[in-house]
């Protein structure tokens, strides 16, 4: 049986933790054949991001093209996009492809560095319309205007929970025409939290690829975060990156 192809368009961490680097290794550790559209370079470790290149929109397109016509897709993963011109070049691409999409509106670091420009947020509007889930956290939720503006959008979302504050997280899933759903869990006290983003989504879209159903893909998701958070190496000053490795 062939591995559910899966396709991570994001920005690449030269740490490791994040990025296309987690999606790689998320994607490869739940069975998935992993393929990249890198949009952007940055100079990342765990205590932040110190260069961002953006790479031009043309390339960016051409490696989506490579990967859809020769190989194929069957789920795609959108990460850090860099500009908004690579946002529309995503855009473009993706309107033509009927698998699940799954949208994570990156715009600041787990170190806080700011990674989309309010030019890049306005383009995220075309990408949303198109995800089946997008997955913001709690400041992203904020910069896309909350709630209200979510619903009204009337696109399917996974609030996470993971920046707020209390003892525990709540992750909540909308969808439009159903029930509201949410999963709460204890919160795991840990600085090993860089890349949790990046996994979380990656790990629904190939979960997706291997065709569960949305609230499927989200619980399954979710365990792996924690369980690669609890197996977390220990790596680096800052921010540690989770322990993909020893899942499964």
């Amino acid at each position: 049986m062939q591995p559910p192809r899966v396709l991570s368009i994001a920005g690449s961490d030269s740490g490791g933790g994040a990025g296309i680097q987690a999606d790689i290794k998320t994607i490869t550790v739940l069975g998935g054949y992993a393929m990249t559209a890198i949009c952007a370079l940055t100079a990342q470790d765990t205590t932040g991001v110190h260069a961002v290149l953006p790479i031009d929109p043309a390339m960016v397109a051409a490696q989506i093209d490579a990967c859809v016509n020769d190989i194929g897709v069957d789920a795609v993963k959108i990460g850090m996009l860099g500009s908004p011109e690579i946002a529309a070049v995503v855009a473009d691409r993706l309107e033509k492809l009927v698998v699940p999409i799954v949208f994570d509106p990156v715009m600041i670091s787990t170190s806080g560095a700011a990674l989309a420009d309010t030019a890049t947020i306005a383009a995220f509007e075309r990408l949303m319309a198109i995800a089946t889930l997008t997955t913001p956290n709690v400041p992203e939720l904020q910069a896309l205007g909350g709630d209200p503006a979510m619903r009204a959008r009337s696109v399917a979302y996974i609030a996470k929970g993971g920046d707020a504050d209390g003892p525990d997280v709540i992750d909540r899933l909308i969808m439009p025409g159903e029930p509201d759903r949410a999963w709460t869990a204890p919160r795991i006290v840990t600085r090993h939290t860089h890349g949790t983003g990046c996994t979380m989504s990656s790990a629904i879209a190939t979960f997706l690829a291997s065709g569960a159903s949305i609230v499927e893909a989200v619980e399954d998701a979710r365990e792996f975060v924690r369980a690669a958070m609890l197996a977390a190496p220990g790596f680096g000053a800052g921010h540690g990156p989770l322990g993909h490795h020893a899942v499964r």
